[in-house]
């Protein structure tokens, strides 16, 4: 009878511990193949260039692309003077149209942000993601330098940026407490953080900046973007970072496709922090991509747009990039 009472008690034991595994594992997360898209592909706006020549009347800095395809991604270059309805079709194409992106990259350059061919795709780009994001169509915009400078008169409606002495320079971020929140800096390692505080890691190539002073007081700025770095050229302090609180809208006023990408200025830091900041931040805006599923309509399509169709130029030691892409 003992031993009968033993062996009912062993075999209750082992059920307790296989319904406790099973509950274990019904609490791990589960990210099925289906809620990510690993083929993402990413429109990178071209702009004007400033002495046009026969077919060279719109480029795209090569160092963009190589930043994307770092983590993942495939890009389409996005042409400047296009339609209206080329743009809608180019961003609205989910499961059936001939051109689809799953996100938009507004590059550095030294266009006008007020009236160019650059800054009316961006605004019609910018306008079509705000709404495809309030239906819960996920589309992430992302804009560098021209392309931050470019996000906050968009979202402002209003010239509100300032003139700083920070062209050509690299700094530390100045991290504020609204980092520790963001999304962006989430999955960088805390070693990186810290270097990315005390050391000259981000490269700073723009005259114009959005001071802090003024997003603090213009209220469609201040509710709209969490600022996360602030630098200062010794007289204005100017937001550096900053992602939108409801939107995956994100913008670095400095250059993280340099570091990794660019040789031809002696102030771009190569070091290893530089070049890892590099590539966590296209892990990052790669990933955001890879929450959309706007898809092409076919194989032969998606060939069609992608920049492999396009040649890379070396554009030599006096220009600020090493490859151009000329359209």
């Amino acid at each position: 009878m003992a031993i009968l009472k033993r062996a009912t008690v062993c075999f209750t034991f082992r059920i307790m511990l296989l319904l406790l595994f099973c509950i274990s594992l019904s609490c791990l997360p589960f990210y099925p193949s289906a809620k990510r898209n690993d083929r993402p592909i990413i429109g990178v706006l071209a702009q004007e260039v400033y002495s046009p020549k026969p077919n060279q009347t719109a480029y795209i800095a090569a160092s963009y692309v190589k930043f994307l395809e770092s983590a993942g991604a495939r890009v389409v270059p996005v042409m400047i003077n296009q339609t209206l309805e080329e743009y809608k079709t180019l961003f609205n194409s989910i499961n059936g149209s001939c051109v689809s992106v799953t996100r938009i990259l507004y590059p550095g350059g030294g266009v006008s942000i007020i009236s160019s061919g650059y800054q009316r795709a961006a605004k019609i780009f910018y306008e079509l993601a705000i709404e495809a994001n309030k239906r819960g169509d996920y589309f992430p915009v992302w804009g560098t330098c021209l392309g931050f400078e470019q996000l906050a008169v968009l979202t402002s409606g209003k010239t509100v940026l300032s003139s700083t002495n920070t062209s050509g320079v690299p700094l530390p971020l100045d991290f504020t407490n609204e980092t520790k929140d963001s999304r962006m800096f989430k999955g960088f390692p805390a070693e990186l953080m810290e270097d990315l505080a005390n050391e000259p890691l981000t490269e700073n190539s723009h005259k114009w900046s959005l001071a802090v002073l003024t997003l603090n007081t213009n209220e469609e700025l201040k509710k709209f973007y969490k600022v996360l770095s602030t630098n200062t050229d010794g007289k204005t302090e100017f937001v550096s970072t900053m992602e939108a609180y409801d939107y995956p809208i994100y913008g670095s006023q400095w250059h993280p496709e340099k570091n990794a990408f660019e040789w031809g200025r002696p102030y771009i830091p190569h070091s290893p922090s530089a070049v890892k900041t590099t590539f966590y931040m296209a892990e990052f805006f790669v990933n955001e991509a890879r929450r959309n599923f706007h898809r092409f309509e076919s194989e032969d399509e998606e060939s069609k747009a992608l920049i492999y169709n396009y040649n890379p130029v070396y554009s030599g030691p006096r220009s600020a990039f090493e490859q151009i892409y000329f359209f």
